[in-house]
């Protein structure tokens, strides 16, 4: 799950009907399994998002599981990304997810391991999982691949810290990717990542044992790159990374919705869509039931886009306040309402711009699909980017 993340004038309405295959849901409102949401280590800095926000939001409630991301991989073995915001950071009686401030004691536990375990007590079925690598830090698998045991050794340890035992119920792997290529390119073969997790299993024992997973559904491409099925049998689950498709990186379009759940007409490549990742996963051995489904509460987008449904030339990255390109769903929301959908999910055409971002209506639908499917639930990256009263995981949850 990468640190990246990640219109309609009255002539085109016809077109982007014709052009949407958006999943309709079932009658059925059965619960959907998992629901999982990822809170990020540095969203306590300029974005303000603290563990206070999972509660305040109403998303504490209702999630299953909590994913923290990241803890970086280094020298072949896991490490502490930021400590101060890890466990250092101090929270007064206003900031704190409980109302009540942090102490300077010694061996009183602060930042947001402290606050996380503060959130466990009040939602006691709420578990929480430490999740290693993402887009930026993925880098170091390399090395860990070589000594799969001391990777998970190290990992166990730093888990079980007496300082801060009891937070974490499990790990999550987000290594992007596995022999092949994301911000750096790997060459450990096709039977790492199945040895790498087999060997956390072995340390972990009975504690969750998960990994956030490629969605590339083309022939050829990153899920045929690593033994995603052999390794199944090792995780709880896989949070398949079903966003982040398309984007500004490719600065002069199509336009294209970063997280089709179908696809449709004019899809810029074959297989670069929700459905065709679950089918090709399934295909190598991965129980449906070991599949989350990937949400973003992001969108992505183009500016210099003359034309309102989807396949449209652009001059280049839709301005972000953190990233050209990307840009949170609450701020998108009001400022750039959707105007269509096309293969399940939104977008968004405004003034010379277009995005495209999942909504409370478009995630339903994704939630019936993976009902129908018999996939394990759902997660979102990341919370923070969610409205002060948790719309998007509140549709989550059904």
């Amino acid at each position: 799950m990468s640190i990246r993340r990640k219109l309609l004038g009255a002539a085109g309405v016809f077109a982007a009907m014709l052009m949407t295959l958006s999943y309709a849901p079932p009658a059925s409102s059965a619960p959907v399994g998992k629901v999982l949401g990822y809170f990020t280590e540095w969203g306590v800095y300029d974005r303000d998002y603290q563990v206070k926000n999972v509660e305040t939001s109403g998303s504490a409630g209702k999630l299953t599981d909590l994913n923290y991301a990241f803890g970086n991989v280094t020298n072949g073995q896991c490490a502490i990304g930021d400590s101060y915001a890890a466990y250092d950071k101090y929270y007064d009686a206003a900031s704190s997810v409980d109302g009540v401030s942090d102490t300077w004691d010694a061996g009183a536990l602060r930042g947001n391991f402290g606050q996380l375990k503060r959130l466990k007590a009040m939602h006691p079925g709420l578990k929480v999982i430490y999740s290693f690598g993402g887009w930026t830090w993925s880098s170091g698998f390399t090395q860990a691949a070589r000594n799969p045991a001391a990777f998970a050794d190290s990992c166990y340890n730093l888990l079980h810290d007496p300082r801060w035992n009891g937070v974490f119920d499990g790990i999550d792997i987000d290594w992007e990717y596995p022999n092949a290529c994301g911000l750096s390119c790997d060459t450990s073969g096709s039977a790492a990542f199945a040895s790498l997790m087999s060997a956390l299993r072995s340390r972990f024992g009975g504690e969750l044992v998960t990994a956030a997973i490629t969605a590339d559904g083309t022939s050829g491409g990153k899920i045929d790159a690593a033994d995603y099925g052999g390794a199944s049998q090792y995780v709880d689950w896989y949070n398949v990374m079903t966003y982040d498709y398309f984007g500004a990186w490719a600065t002069s379009g199509p336009t294209a919705p970063h997280s089709p759940l179908n696809s449709y007409s004019g899809i810029p490549t074959a297989g670069f869509y929700a459905d065709a990742a679950v089918r090709k996963l399934r295909s190598t051995g991965v129980p449906a039931s070991k599949m989350l489904l990937g949400i973003g509460f992001y969108g992505r987008g183009w500016t210099g886009v003359t034309q309102a449904a989807p396949g449209g030339a652009a001059t280049g990255a839709a301005p972000g306040k953190y990233e050209a390109g990307i840009e949170d769903y609450k701020v998108l929301q009001p400022r750039c309402p959707a105007t269509g959908t096309v293969a399940g999910t939104a977008y968004a055409y405004c003034g010379n711009e277009w995005w495209s971002y999942d909504t409370p209506s478009t995630i339903a639908g994704k939630m019936g699909y993976a009902r129908t499917q018999g996939l394990g639930g759902a997660f979102a990256w990341e919370l923070s980017g969610d409205t002060a009263d948790g719309q998007l995981i509140t549709a989550m949850n059904g």
